[in-house]
């Protein structure tokens, strides 16, 4: 690619994460669906928050965790999202300047506060989200800053963005800019149910403006409303180059009708799953920047998801770059 600033620019909903164990029980009396995002309101989040324990209070978000661990490979990042004139909005700014992730964007003097999500891990490492938007919707398209999306490599855009509309104008434009820059625009479908509530413009999305496609195997079959080998080979038509993760299972690289089998990286027992395809996205967007081959684009992106789910919290502990040298398994 072309020479530039950045290796990977973020567009994402800008939330601070309080993260807490819960147990089975907990889940079913809250009325929540275990393994599922909910939005909710300020009221409902104060509520959550004074009923857990948190173990990680940090700046997150998916788009965010990504760029992130970017930064932790080595890589140059910048991110776009809105955070209020407040504690946790200060939090979010000064954790990720300290990452190294160019965030220039000021907070807002007025209107909601900085959003947070309620992430409840359970005994079996799945995580339950409970996320208050707040002021990171209010992303609009005079928040992109041409200069900073031009400038990156990869434009990796978040789909849990797309609930409001001006956030979703936002995104379009990040889009274009990308696009007439000649850089490469991916996207990550985020949720099963974000695909409910955008179905059809998430089609379009990844039959359009988007060159790399990031999804579970559950968001796919979800998109595409089949059995999974079938919504595999509807993706591989469809878009350029396509990372499909499955858990356990590992993980797909879809190009040019090619599919790469990328084995899981393992580094102790599970502890919380919260970010592990979050930091899979690091790993191939930072290879890909760097112009490695897809197979190690993908082997760095299973090795930094299996860095993130051996712990608690969506950010590695250990810097990525670590991963660079690391012996094939």
């Amino acid at each position: 690619m072309v020479d530039a600033q950045f290796d990977v620019v973020g567009v994402g909903n800008a939330i601070v994460d309080i993260i807490a164990r819960s147990s089975e029980d907990f889940i079913v009396e809250q009325g929540l669906t275990k393994g599922s995002m909910l939005l909710i309101d300020e009221a409902r989040a104060d509520e959550l928050h004074d009923l857990v324990d948190p173990e990680v209070e940090a700046s997150g978000g998916s788009a965010a965790n990504t760029v992130a661990g970017v930064a932790s490979f080595g890589g140059r990042a910048a991110y776009i999202g809105k955070v209020d004139h407040d504690d946790l909005g200060a939090t979010f700014s000064d954790d990720m300047r300290a990452l190294g992730v160019d965030f220039s964007i000021p907070p807002a003097s007025e209107g909601p506060a900085t959003a947070r999500c309620i992430i409840l891990v359970t005994p079996d490492a799945q995580r339950t989200l409970n996320t208050y938007l707040g002021v990171s919707v209010m992303l609009e398209p005079a928040d992109v800053n041409p200069e900073v999306v031009s400038a990156g490599r990869i434009l990796f855009c978040e789909g849990y963005l797309w609930d409001v509309e001006s956030a979703k104008q936002a995104i379009r434009k990040a889009m274009e800019i990308a696009a007439d820059a000649g850089r490469r625009v991916s996207l990550t479908l985020s949720d099963s149910f974000c695909i409910d509530r955008h179905h059809r413009e998430f089609l379009e999305l990844v039959a359009g403006p988007v060159d790399v496609l990031f999804a579970n195997k559950a968001e796919l079959t979800r998109l595409y409303e089949c059995d999974f080998d079938a919504a595999v080979n509807r993706l591989a038509g469809e878009v350029n180059l396509a990372f499909v993760t499955m858990g356990a299972d590992g993980s797909l690289i879809l190009s040019e009708g090619d599919v790469i089998e990328i084995a899981p990286e393992r580094m102790g027992p599970v502890v919380d799953t919260t970010g592990a395809g979050d930091q899979y996205a690091a790993g191939a967007l930072y290879g890909l920047s760097r112009g490695l081959p897809l197979a190690e684009a993908g082997r760095l992106g299973s090795l930094a998801a299996g860095e993130v789910i051996s712990h608690m919290g969506p950010r590695p502990r250990r810097p990525l770059s670590d991963f660079l040298d690391w012996p094939q398994s």
